[in-house]
């Protein structure tokens, strides 16, 4: 089973044709894409990722690790199931996974935006309802968009201080106007969850936890929960939207249980005995080792690859260039060089392992390109020469090994950075020209025994170079509150990136997270250049100037040596019981948001 790649290709060619529509639509449309038109028409069936004729019924069961203390993921306080923002809640608009970045009708019949992508419109469906019947009104939209931008979490405040003014015109629809012209933001509007106005009069938004369920009109509602232990969401029988085309084919699951356990290896062991009945696994090693138990030497277990073509985005160890020790690109070039990838990369993944993350838009068309950058690329960058760390423009390599466990030449040439950055070892630590140790703490959650695995053949190296790291280990309140307030020197981060990054970059990117707590920029980086990249990325008039954006981008990330890259898999691995199925049409996103479980279904 296939994603159709030509139907992606011509999608891509489709969108470079019609460009200069853009989001220019001239009147009420069915869905909106970020460049081009939609591939679907406004009278289509369903996703073509999704079994319109799937049955419905039976249950899945996945395994969390940690815990949770809140049902409300749109505020900053709480542990909440990762999923739940997307199982529980709806937005006007929904994402299709078939195409870079592309919104159809949900709650909204209809979406309008101007020429210049200064406001955009929607047209509220009529039969849409909450799961206690009662209807969505403008009212409820304009509401849910000003609390989350101005009380809940922070991903939501910067959206929304673009925000000009929010009305409803005289026919009933909703319009957001912009303080200034933004393709992206008409579809970032259509993606905002919608709760009910009336639940919270007198209620503090901002410190809800576990007493208030929060009333949506999902096609899931909680039904039972146990903090820290259990979340059960069952399928809404009366759910309002079951028939529209978004819709067909998918939440044909009747519950969803969600359990949690205090290590990876608990989780593991718990499916194995059938208390679980899907799980996705992220070690290749364990997945050609450990999954021979007798549920799949009987058939009752199925081990499926999911194919995508989604760029790697970064999954690796940050440097937190807040701490002094690493202010210095040299020094977080000698860590790079210091971590033995080649030997890691066989002890944990067995054999010739998996291909190494080589920058962060890697594995897809807006990646970046070896050598020295060309073309648009380098006249982007060109005015930020003076700035630029070495390899941004030139061209730049992640260090390797030979393979060995001593890594002599990757230790060679990291003493010889650190030398240069003014470090000196001295009764076999490594001391800093104030007479100072190179103190570094590394910072894991609980449960994470793999890169607690990582970090042990890491530390070793690190400490041939006189570097004696302390390695903390808390649980997930304990990490989620450190990170927040940027408490460590080094700790393992992922950031899924798409096919059609935008806004979201300044979050993870931007300057403004660097001293503003809770932000998603941990490595603490400050580039007007990484900054000016963005923007001609949100302002780009041609799918050429856009990729060409993100590539430049890509450079200046990757040479900033921010982050040590672990592995990718262009597969996901997911383990689930016989009776669970998914459709053979793939989306080009694979196992993404979206896919488990909205499409499955249970025989």
């Amino acid at each position: 089973m296939k994603p159709n790649y030509f139907r992606f290709v011509r999608v891509g060619l489709r969108c470079a044709a019609i460009l200069a529509a853009s989001t220019a639509l001239a009147e009420p449309q069915h869905g909106i894409a970020m460049y081009g038109d939609p591939v679907l028409p406004p009278d289509f069936v369903s996703l073509p990722y999704a079994n319109p004729d799937a049955p419905t019924g039976g249950k899945m069961v996945t395994g969390e690790v940690g815990g949770f203390d809140s049902l409300n993921p749109h505020i900053r306080k709480g542990r909440v199931p990762w999923q739940l923002r997307f199982l529980a809640y709806e937005s006007l608009m929904g994402r299709s996974y078939d195409e870079p970045f592309t919104l159809y009708g949900l709650l909204a019949e209809t979406i309008e935006t101007d020429s210049t992508d200064l406001w955009v419109e929607f047209k509220l469906r009529d039969e849409a309802r909450f799961s206690d019947g009662s209807p969505v009104t403008p009212e409820d939209v304009i509401w849910s968009y000003e609390t989350l931008g101005t009380e809940g979490h922070p991903i939501y405040a910067s959206t929304w201080q673009k925000i000009k003014s929010s009305e409803i015109t005289d026919d009933g629809k909703i319009r957001f106007t912009f303080t200034e012209p933004d393709r992206e933001l008409a579809l970032i509007m259509g993606m905002r969850p919608i709760l009910k106005k009336a639940q919270w009069d007198g209620v503090e938004f901002g410190e809800s936890g576990l007493t208030t369920i929060p009333i949506t009109t999902a096609p899931y509602v909680i039904d039972d929960f146990e903090a820290g232990r259990f979340v059960s969401l069952k399928r809404n029988p009366d759910y309002w939207g079951r028939d529209i085309p978004f819709r067909r084919g998918t939440n044909n699951i009747d519950e969803l249980r969600m359990e949690f356990y205090g290590d990876a290896t608990a989780m593991f062991e718990a499916f194995k005995a059938g208390e679980l009945n899907t799980l996705r696994e992220t070690s290749r090693a364990k997945w050609d080792q450990q999954y021979d138990f007798p549920r799949v030497r009987n058939g009752e277990v199925i081990k499926s690859e999911i194919p995508h073509e989604r760029p790697t985005g970064m999954d690796g160890f940050v440097m937190n260039t807040r701490r002094d020790i690493f202010k210095d690109w040299r020094v977080r070039e000698a860590m790079l060089q210091a971590f033995n990838y080649e030997f890691i990369n066989e002890k944990m993944n067995g054999g010739e392992g998996l291909p190494r993350i080589a920058s962060y838009f890697h594995n897809s068309v807006l990646g970046m390109e070896p050598g020295a950058a060309t073309g648009k690329v380098a006249e982007l960058l060109e005015p930020y020469r003076d700035q630029l760390l070495p390899g941004t423009l030139e061209g730049y390599e992640l260090p390797a090994g030979d393979g060995s466990a001593r890594n002599r030449k990757g230790i060679r040439e990291a003493s010889r950075l650190l030398e240069e950055a003014g470090w000196a070892v001295k009764d076999g630590v490594l001391t800093g020209p104030d007479g100072r140790p190179f103190a570094l703490e590394i910072l894991l959650k609980q449960g994470s025994a793999e890169h607690q695995a990582i970090i042990n053949i890491y530390k070793a190296q690190l400490e041939r170079l006189g570097i004696f790291p302390t390695v903390t280990v808390v649980d997930s309140a304990q990490y989620n509150e450190r990170i927040d307030a940027y408490d460590f020197d080094m700790t393992h981060f992922i950031r899924g990136l798409s096919l059609s990054p935008g806004n979201e970059q300044v979050a993870y990117w931007g300057s403004d997270g660097v001293d503003n707590p809770g932000s998603r920029n941990l490595m603490g980086m400050a580039s007007p250049a990484a900054e000016a990249m963005i923007q001609t990325m949100l302002t780009s008039e041609s799918q050429e100037d856009y990729r060409a954006a993100v590539k430049a981008l890509d450079r200046i990330l990757t040479a900033g040596r921010y982050a040590v890259p672990l592995w990718y898999s262009n597969v996901s691995m997911l383990a689930h019981d016989a009776n669970l199925k998914y459709p053979d049409t793939l989306p080009v996103y694979g196992d993404w948001i979206g896919f488990q479980p909205d499409v499955w279904w249970s025989e």
